[in-house]
């Protein structure tokens, strides 16, 4: 069979016979791999059905007429088919069934062919206004939607126009009790599901978001960083292990800078620049948000450069499961009880350096290469408010 051929089948349902002991007749359509079938709302008695012509048999009034009817049918599908091919690059079965029964193609869209259409277009934009991991992670999104739509309703898909208001609210749950996601994680797939709403507005699939009452649940965000005497017992401590201080480095390195492991691991001589300033800076690209990275080098992380001489990346490579497994194992060396990870140094560079050294938050985002203010100011808000507080302290003490 050609999948790119429309096949029109007409055939009994011979399982449904009405109080006549007549059967009603059905049409399948398949195109692309895919089926649609509809009543025709016509009746025969089976004995009069020729399945191989798909016809009444013999002829007479009632085969007459069915047979006519059955003819009309298959022009009406040829012409919305013929319609479609001429005016659409994209249809499916589904858009030649509403196009025959006249109805306007663009308000029978499913939710998963509008995330489809969305994730084609960002996967021509990696590397141009998106990064491939955040390509992965709206792929990752829709996998747990249509496994969360077949849980829950025992379908493949829904369509938009079915979608009912406590359907995130029912995601949630089955996201947290299902899957054990962390509430900071399923506000993310959430956030990703209403892209994807937002899209099919624009675009005309869509008349009004089922969505627009809807509030996330808020996450208490706990900005784990080191403190500046605790930053200080780092950077002085001194290895016996050459793979500890080698991690030391690292660490210390992303404390001055904010890198995050990837751009850690990707750091080459030439993005090391003499500024306007004639001073050291860092030009990147970050890759999880595609945005300009320009961050100017402090002394410390200076330092640490002068002492490795890699020829493809400044510092040779480590695995980030590794780096994390080390970066534990000096904690507990050195008795520092926070989790040391690499976000806990990006933190460390975003408060204890910049903020506690009175930088503005404005800039602060700007060095973390944040895709907006917002994540920033929700991130390190209470940062900001506990160095006020101190200040405050100060005042009072003077």
């Amino acid at each position: 069979m050609n999948i790119n051929k429309l096949n029109k089948l007409f055939y009994l349902n011979k399982v449904r016979l009405n109080k006549q002991n007549r059967s009603p007749i059905k049409c399948r359509l398949t195109f692309l791999g895919k089926r649609k079938t509809f009543s025709t709302g016509l009746f025969i008695n089976p004995q009069y059905w020729n399945s191989k012509q798909q016809k009444a048999n013999p002829p007479g009034p009632d085969n007459n007429y069915i047979n006519t009817q059955i003819s009309l049918i298959s022009q009406k599908i040829n012409e919305a088919f013929l319609f479609l091919q001429v005016s659409n690059n994209k249809y499916d079965v589904e858009d030649i069934y509403f196009q025959y029964k006249g109805e306007n193609i663009k308000t029978h869209k499913t939710l998963l062919e509008v995330f489809d259409l969305h994730n084609r277009r960002m996967e021509k934009l990696i590397d141009i206004e998106y990064a491939r991991s955040t390509y992965k992670k709206f792929k990752e999104a829709k996998k747990h939607t249509r496994n969360f739509i077949n849980f829950q309703f025992g379908k493949n898909d829904v369509l938009l126009e079915s979608i009912k208001s406590n359907f995130l609210q029912d995601f949630d749950f089955y996201l947290k009790s299902e899957l054990g996601h962390k509430q900071i994680t399923i506000n993310k797939s959430i956030q990703r599901v209403r892209k994807v709403i937002k899209l099919a507005l624009a675009e005309g699939y869509l008349q009004k978001d089922p969505f627009i009452l809807f509030k996330p649940k808020r996450v208490s965000n706990v900005v784990i960083f080191l403190n500046s005497e605790e930053l200080e017992a780092l950077e002085n401590y001194q290895f016996s292990q050459r793979r500890l201080s080698f991690i030391q480095d690292l660490f210390v390195f992303s404390c001055y800078t904010g890198l995050p492991y990837r751009e850690l691991m990707n750091l080459k001589h030439n993005n090391i620049i003499k500024g306007f300033d004639d001073n050291l800076w860092i030009q990147m690209k970050r890759e999880k948000t595609n945005k300009d990275l320009s961050i100017p080098l402090l002394p410390k992380a200076i330092k640490i450069i002068n002492k490795y001489d890699s020829e493809k990346s400044i510092f040779p490579k480590i695995s980030n499961q590794k780096y994390n497994s080390y970066l534990k194992e000096i904690g507990a060396v050195i008795g520092i009880e926070k989790k040391l990870t690499t976000h806990t140094a990006r933190k460390t560079f975003a408060s204890t350096v910049l903020l506690y050294n009175d930088v503005p938050m404005e800039i602060v985002s700007e060095l973390l290469g944040h895709s907006s203010m917002k994540i920033t100011q929700d991130s390190y808000g209470k940062v900001v408010q506990k160095k006020i507080s101190s200040e405050i302290e100060k005042l009072k003490g003077r």
